[in-house]
Parts: C-alpha cells; sequence; structure tokens
C-alpha cells in the first residue's frame, strides 16, 4: 500500500483504500519504489535497466510492423537509436540537426519501426518528444507548431506538406537516405549521461483530445513515465505480443510502445489502416495475446460474422479504453469470446495514461474501469459543497501522483484551472468508489443534462439504450428548453428492419429511471459520430438537433 508521508497506515481501509481522516483514497496495488527525485535518469535509462533485470534475450524481438514484415530485435534497437542520438548531436554537411537537450521535436509521421527508435534517441538526449496526428489537417499543425515552436520536425515524404513553408523550421524526412544512414552512425553517447537528463525534465509534450475546443499541450516528464513502468512492472507475469492499435502519437499508444520494451515484449504495429478481419488476422498470425481496442472495435468484433475463420487461441487480453465502454457491449463480446478477458482501464493525457486498471483476477466487474493504479491518490469532490466524499458518494475525481503532467504549455491559466495548488489533478469526471476499492465513471461533468434542478448523466441513458434489442447504438445530449433549461435528446442507431417508434423508445427508458431522467425528443440518425478513440461528439449531435427543429 501507498500512503502519503503524513498518513497513518491504520486509518486507510484494506480494502478500499480510504483514508478516514484525510479523505483521500490510495492505490491498493503493490508499493512501487521509484527512483530518488534527485537521479538523474531518463525514460531510455531506465527502460534498458528493467530490460535487463528482466532477463529479457538480446536477440528476442521488440517491434514488428505487420504491413511490411519488418521486425526489430531489442539489440537492433537499441544500437540504432543510440546511433541515431550520436548523429542528432552533431550538425553536418546534409542535415543542420545539431540537437540539445531542452529542445523540442515534433513528430508527423504514420506508424512505422522508425518512430520508437526515434522517440528513444530523442528522448535519451534530453530533447522533447511531440507527437501529432498525420492526418490532421494544416490548420491544426500550424496551431499545434505555434503552440510548442520545435526547434525540429521529423516527417515522411507523405506528410511534410502539412509544414507550411514560412514557418521556417528544420524538417527531417525519417523516409530520407539520411536518416537510414543516422541509424549506422558511429555511437559515440553512453546511455547513462547522454543528456545529463533529470527525471522532472519535460519527456514528451502530448495534444489532449480538443473536443472542447482547440488542442491543448500538455507537458509530461520523465518521471512521469518512470513512475507508470514501475507499476506495470510489479504487476508483470510474463513477455506478451501485443497488438497496438492506438497509434504511437497518442498518449496511450505512446506509453505501451515504451513501457512494452521495458517489460521485454514483443509490440506488433500495423503500418496502414486496415478493416477489422485484416486486424484478427495480424492478431492470429503473430499469435497476439494482448491487443488495445477502442469500444467501438469491441462493439465491431461482438458482430463479426466470419470471425470462427480466424484462429485467435493466443489472445488472452483486449484493453478497451479512450471511452466508457457499455456494459451491455461487454457482455456481447464475452458471451462471444468467453476466452478473452476485457480490461477497462481509465487514464488521460493529462494525468498519465493509466489511472485505474484491471489485474486478470479483476476482469468481471464489469461496470468499473478498475481499482487505482500504483503510487496514485484520489479524492471524491462534492460538486456544490467541495467536501470530500466517502466511498459510495458521487463527485468529481481528483487525482494526485507521479504520473500527473507539469501543465499545459504556455497556458498558466488553464493549467491553474485543471491543478490546484496542492497538485490534484481536476479531472471533470463525476465518479465514485466502491467498498472494494473499484472506480466508476458516471459521466463527465460539464457534460451533465441540467433538466428543470435536477443534473442527468447521458451515459446512463445510453446505458439503459443500449440495452434494447433494436437498437445498435445511441447518444444522448441537452436539447434547450425555455421551460426546463435543458431536456434529455436520444439519438438512435436502429436495427435495419426496425420499426421501433420515437414513442416506443421513450416508454422503454421511462421504465427504468427517476421521472427527471426520462427521454423528452428522440431523432434517429444513420450513425453516431465519434473520434477514433470512441468518443461521442456531442456538440457535433447538438448542432444537429438543434438545426433539425
Amino acid at each position: 500500500m501507498v500512503n502519503s508521508p503524513m498518513t497513518p497506515e491504520s486509518t486507510i481501509d484494506a480494502r478500499s483504500g480510504f483514508c478516514s481522516e484525510s479523505k483521500i483514497f490510495h492505490s491498493i496495488r503493490p508499493t512501487v519504489i521509484l527512483p530518488p527525485n534527485k537521479l538523474h535518469i531518463s525514460i531510455p535509462t531506465y527502460v534498458f535497466s528493467l530490460l535487463h533485470q528482466n532477463e529479457t534475450s538480446p536477440s528476442s524481438t521488440a517491434f514488428i510492423n505487420a504491413t511490411t514484415g519488418e521486425k526489430l530485435t531489442y539489440t537492433d534497437l537499441r544500437s540504432k537509436f543510440l546511433s541515431l542520438a550520436s548523429a542528432l548531436l552533431t550538425s553536418s554537411p546534409n542535415a543542420d540537426v545539431g540537437l540539445s537537450k531542452g529542445d523540442v521535436a515534433f513528430v508527423l509521421s504514420p506508424t512505422c519501426l522508425e518512430i520508437p527508435i526515434l522517440y528513444f534517441a530523442l528522448l535519451s538526449i534530453g530533447v522533447v518528444v511531440c507527437p501529432s496526428n498525420s492526418v490532421s489537417t494544416r490548420k491544426e499543425i500550424d496551431h499545434q507548431l505555434e503552440l510548442v515552436k520545435p526547434t525540429i520536425v521529423f516527417a515522411t515524404t507523405s506528410t511534410a506538406h502539412l509544414i507550411s513553408p514560412d514557418k521556417n523550421i528544420t524538417t527531417v524526412l525519417i523516409d530520407s537516405d539520411w536518416f537510414q544512414s543516422c541509424l549506422q552512425h558511429p555511437v559515440k553517447i553512453d546511455l547513462k549521461d547522454a543528456g545529463n537528463v533529470k527525471q522532472s525534465d519535460t519527456a514528451v509534450i502530448l495534444f489532449s483530445s480538443g473536443t472542447s475546443g482547440k488542442a491543448k499541450a500538455a507537458e509530461l516528464s520523465h518521471r512521469s513515465y518512470i513512475a507508470m513502468i514501475a507499476g506495470f512492472q510489479v504487476l508483470r507475469r510474463c513477455s506478451e505480443v501485443m497488438l497496438l492499435i492506438a497509434p504511437m502519437f497518442h498518449s496511450l499508444g505512446f506509453f505501451f510502445a515504451i513501457k512494452g520494451v521495458a517489460l521485454g515484449d514483443t509490440t506488433v504495429v500495423i503500418g496502414q489502416r486496415v478493416g477489422l478481419s485484416d486486424m484478427l488476422r495480424v492478431a492470429e498470425k503473430y499469435k497476439v495475446t494482448t491487443m488495445t481496442t477502442s469500444p467501438p472495435m469491441v462493439v465491431a468484433m461482438s458482430r463479426l460474422d466470419d470471425i470462427n475463420k480466424i484462429n485467435l487461441s493466443a489472445l488472452k487480453i483486449v484493453i478497451c479504453g479512450g471511452a466508457p465502454l457499455q456494459q451491455a457491449s461487454t457482455l456481447h463480446f464475452t458471451a462471444k469470446f468467453p476466452s478473452i478477458l476485457i480490461e477497462q482501464g481509465y487514464g488521460s493525457t493529462e494525468g498519465g495514461s493509466v489511472t485505474s486498471m484491471f489485474t486478470r483476477e479483476e476482469c468481471q466487474n464489469f461496470k468499473s474501469v478498475g481499482r487505482l493504479f500504483s503510487n496514485i491518490e484520489a479524492k471524491i469532490i462534492d460538486v456544490d459543497t467541495k467536501e470530500a466524499l466517502p466511498v459510495g458518494k458521487c463527485g468529481e475525481l481528483y487525482l494526485r501522483s507521479p504520473t500527473i503532467m507539469k501543465g499545459y504549455l504556455g497556458d498558466e491559466k488553464e493549467t491553474d484551472l485543471n491543478v490546484d495548488s496542492n497538485g490534484w489533478l481536476i479531472t471533470g469526471d463525476l465518479c465514485y468508489f466502491d467498498e472494494e476499492g473499484y472506480l466508476y465513471i458516471v459521466d463527465r461533468l460539464k457534460e451533465l443534462i441540467k433538466y428543470k434542478a435536477y443534473q442527468v448523466p447521458p451515459v446512463e441513458l445510453e446505458q439503459v439504450l443500449a440495452n434494447h434489442c433494436e437498437i445498435i447504438d445511441c447518444a444522448v445530449v441537452p436539447y434547450p428548453d425555455e421551460e426546463s433549461g435543458q431536456l434529455p435528446m436520444a439519438f438512435i442507431v436502429k436495427q435495419k428492419e426496425s420499426s421501433i417508434s420515437e414513442s416506443e423508445i421513450m416508454t422503454f427508458v421511462a421504465k427504468q429511471v427517476a421521472p427527471y431522467k426520462k427521454i423528452r425528443k428522440v431523432m434517429f440518425v444513420d450513425s453516431i459520430p465519434k473520434t477514433p478513440s470512441g468518443k461521442i461528439l456531442r456538440r457535433e449531435l447538438a448542432n444537429q438537433g438543434l438545426s433539425s427543429n
């Protein structure tokens, strides 16, 4: 059990992790000892120290690109990133690089095996990695470049056009002959003191999803990732073959790529967009044991007709994140794949990729997103009184841990709104803990529907709707009403042969919820707009609802 320095262990409930004196929930996971704060150590140094500790064979495979068939052994990964790091520290006639500690490198590339090599090289010399989505628009990229003001851009021949020429930033093409030659550059640095990196130094700048506005740039330190990796290390059982669906510019994809190396896993990536069946054939070919997914993918797998033609006997765990997974979807999945466990988790760009998670023994609690990760503290704060709440009470989730971001780059005001003076991250999520320390997400606080004097969680209504046999997908958003303030409005994707009516849907929900939570309006649509990770684009639906009336 991990305790705060001033928290007597006797006041912490062993089952829930709740301290009755401080009103803080503590992780009940195994204690994780982190390196002393003053010790200079980078992510790559820490990762490769664990790799040695885990007795991973240098000749074993670290990464596989399923699109090209390329493989990268642990020996190759280490030698190539050290060669690249040496090259990037030196200016040459072919490229004006000469990077220094604290420089920011903007990375704009589709998934390929050069990306983890580049990440490790940059991190080892203290250069800040700032990955971006290679399918972004030039306008979005311009905004991001203005935010982070990078020293250098790493792109490819297919993405370089997104960098405006007037930005006048040195751009290196990852698929160029010069970059490839850097992977064989003579190594002139030692990993241990390559960049004299402090744990508190910024390692990565990640862009928040931006579903509520323009993307913000969250700074995360080397210690943030060291803490997350350390938490997985104590739970490690054996090496896995991980199919990493999340792209490596995403907070989860970035972390799992780094974590996989530390734990001696083989990480399989796909270098281009493919359909679900092709994705599962990749899992079959490489005998994948674990894969990352999003809620839409879990639903799609449950509905796949030709699944019996694909051998997924090696697959034991599906990790689902990015958005809440409805219980009905979980039940449908487990009915179709009884030998595969679904591990839901909770995390964020700002709070670290993993805040709560399941172990294999805990996966039957389908409603929860797991127990607090190692070294994490939480509070549940009453939305009105701002008082800390006990077990079973619902309020806003506050988090404190070494994994939390340093702040939003160049936006002190926004940082202060999201991280208080005591280091608590204000998540904006409405949650509660049960008596066994499981965390439950009720809804986003900002997405609550204000009906008269009541607050109605859209996710709760979506869970009810998802249980209707004639509904394929659904979303609930607020609809403005002069008398009531806001009305719960449901957007419904129904089965093709269904003749269900608006009134039948409203009656179905009304029988299962309190009167103030009733669905008051219904609109049938062909699909629910979502982000790639499965988050519902509620503002888009709200605008659609307004324009239809």
